[in-house]
């Protein structure tokens, strides 16, 4: 299922498939439909039968929306994929619009639509955006109406079957804690809440709870199903029966009951008359509307699972500090590649990534990337989210700096790393701005902070000596990894926005500060870090949790102005050079050894 560059979509996906959309929406008395990006399980990568926008549109990113009416067509993407939406979109079929201003429902609002009907899938969206949609339609003039089945759906004649890899158990050795006992917690704390069962509609909590793996969306091992757990720890989890097998149920146990996913609107009318809680953030509107009809009565909560799983055990963090060393030899030898055969200044975007992925493939514990890689070569390394495509590929030009961001899934740890290396001599501009990154870096990876800090309390960390200089970036610091699961989950992370759940020991988050100037270079540092348990501090008086580092690959001594850091940083490169040495030289090749020596050199 991977995907190492993208050569799906295009504008003739547009121009084929719109029609045969807007005949169903005349079909259905509908004037116009909103078409999300979300699946039904709020995927951040969709299989290829639920890739709505992309069959109507041919715009592939993984952030956007459209409005389709009967005689306009509007698609609506942030600023990551501004260029590939002209890419793939037909500019005489599909108006473009910007996000965040002013956005989808936004720009609904201000469009007179008195009397006509607008369409839209609750299993799509979530009860907030739904809300947020309704106010729109209201403003608009419009009527906005629930569909029982959606039009896109009807008219995708040639539509991809829905994914049934089988689920697979996930060993104990892996996961730490034995699902039954996972479950026996959470249903305790639902019960002290009041709450007698929550419906979990996230893969991700399905896969943790229940300690089980998929196969089912790229790049994620998620088996999709939904599960209903209640307060005295069993379960009923609903997967469709082609992905169970006798091991699966034998698995499972006495304690979990194992029922069709065509059962989920049975499942939920058994919640008449009960407290259940649900997620507004990862439960589409569906289920809300489905178990209030029941007579059920719907605590909005954050799904139970999510804190649990955030905070790794023990075991987890054994497991993906290995998975991290293993993934640091074939990202060194992947350094060492481009700073000697790619220092030629013809080779292209996707024959990088290719040749990171096939290090990484000489390791038999990969299972899959851990997300598609940013490959980004000049410009496009100022895109932060730049998916390469055959249409975009360009060379690593001599003179320019290449920004690669990749990880890959293993079965004991999930990684994602960037580094960003000079093709040729690097500017003096290109250094500084380095430096400045990379100074933001090792702030955040240094601190000691007290409990119940929250990772906006620290992002200022990572931006300050950008600040001091007038610049800054336009993405978040980090975000929560998962242990052979999501590159991104929550609920914590590391942002300008605020985040009110504190970093607690076990979370791993990201840490990647980063600088893009437009139309010319990019720049990121990340490394992987996990909070450590509250410890005194030498004269001190309150116990200090901190990060202890996950990633394993050099720094690019070429990119760093030594003048530009303290005596403190200059110790933090060296000691994390020195950690990259220790761990990594015994396992490379002689030459990739030789190199790596002069490549964590003391500075």
């Amino acid at each position: 299922m991977r995907q190492t560059f993208d050569i799906k979509g295009g504008p003739q996906d547009g121009r084929a498939h719109l029609p045969l959309l807007r005949k169903e929406l005349g079909n259905m008395g509908l004037d116009g439909f909103y078409v999300p990006h979300d699946d039904e399980y709020q995927n951040e990568y969709l299989p290829d039968a639920n890739e709505r926008l992309a069959w109507v549109s041919g715009f592939t990113g993984s952030f956007g929306s459209a409005f389709v009416f009967t005689d306009k067509a509007v698609i609506f993407a942030d600023g990551r994929y501004t260029i590939q939406a002209a890419d793939q979109t037909d500019p005489e079929l599909w108006e473009r619009q910007a996000i965040p201003e002013p956005g989808a429902f936004g720009w609904l609002a201000k469009q007179k639509l008195s009397g006509k009907t607008v369409g839209y899938d609750p299993r799509l969206m979530s009860p907030n955006d739904v809300t947020l949609l309704q106010a729109a339609a209201r403003k608009a003039g419009a009527t906005l109406v629930s569909v029982d089945e959606n039009p896109i759906d009807k008219a995708w004649a040639d539509r991809p079957p829905q994914p049934m890899a089988e689920v697979a158990p996930y060993h104990v050795k892996y996961a730490g804690v034995a699902h039954d006992e996972k479950r026996a917690e959470i249903g305790k704390a639902l019960e002290e809440d009041g709450i007698d069962a929550a419906v979990l509609t996230s893969p991700t909590s399905l896969a943790w709870a229940f300690n089980i793996r998929g196969g089912d969306v790229m790049c994620t091992p998620l088996p999709l199903g939904r599960a209903i757990l209640h307060k005295d720890g069993t379960a009923d989890l609903f997967l469709d029966e082609a992905k169970v097998s006798p091991k699966l149920r034998k698995h499972l146990g006495n304690t979990v009951t194992v029922r069709p996913l065509s059962e989920i609107d049975e499942g939920l009318g058994e919640l008449a008359g009960k407290t259940v809680s649900l997620d507004p953030d990862l439960a589409s509107a569906w289920f809300f509307d489905t178990v209030e009809a029941a007579g059920g009565k719907i605590v909005r909560q954050r799904d139970p699972v999510a804190l649990p799983r955030a905070c790794k055990n023990e075991a987890e963090i054994k497991g993906t500090t290995a998975a991290h060393i293993r993934d640091g030899v074939a990202v060194t030898r992947f350094l060492h590649w481009l700073d000697t055969e790619a220092q030629s200044g013809k080779v292209t975007e996707i024959e990088a990534a290719i040749r990171l992925e096939n290090f990484r493939d000489e390791n038999d514990s990969l299972k899959d990337l851990s997300f598609p890689s940013i490959s980004g070569a000049v410009e496009h390394g100022a895109l932060p989210h730049y998916r390469v495509s055959e249409a975009s590929d360009r060379t690593l030009e001599l003179g320019s700096l290449y920004l690669i961001d990749s990880g890959g899934q293993y079965p004991d740890g999930t990684t994602d790393i960037t580094r960003t290396v000079p093709i040729g001599e690097p500017t003096a501009d290109m250094i500084r701005h380095y430096t400045l990154v990379l100074k933001g870096h090792i702030a955040l990876a240094a601190v000691r902070f007290p409990q119940g800090t929250t990772g906006t309390h620290l992002d200022v960390l990572a931006r300050h000596a950008l600040w001091q200089a007038g610049l800054d970036y336009q993405h978040g610091t980090g975000h929560g990894v998962g242990v052979y699961l999501g590159v991104h989950e929550g609920p914590h992370r590391i942002a300008k926005a605020w985040n009110d759940v504190p970093l607690m020991p076990g979370m791993i988050v990201s840490n990647e500060p980063g600088y893009y100037r437009e139309g010319q270079y990019g720049i990121r540092i990340e490394n992987l870090q996990y909070v450590t348990p509250a410890a005194p501090i030498e004269g001190g008086e309150i116990d200090m949790l901190g990060f202890e580092n996950l990633t394993f690959a050099p720094l690019s001594r070429d990119l760093i102005d030594v003048k530009l850091l303290t005596k403190e940083e200059r110790k933090y490169v060296n000691d994390y050079h020195k950690q990259v040495w220790k761990l990594l030289n015994r396992k490379l090749p002689d030459d990739v050894k030789a190199w790596l020596k002069e490549a964590t050199k003391r500075i």
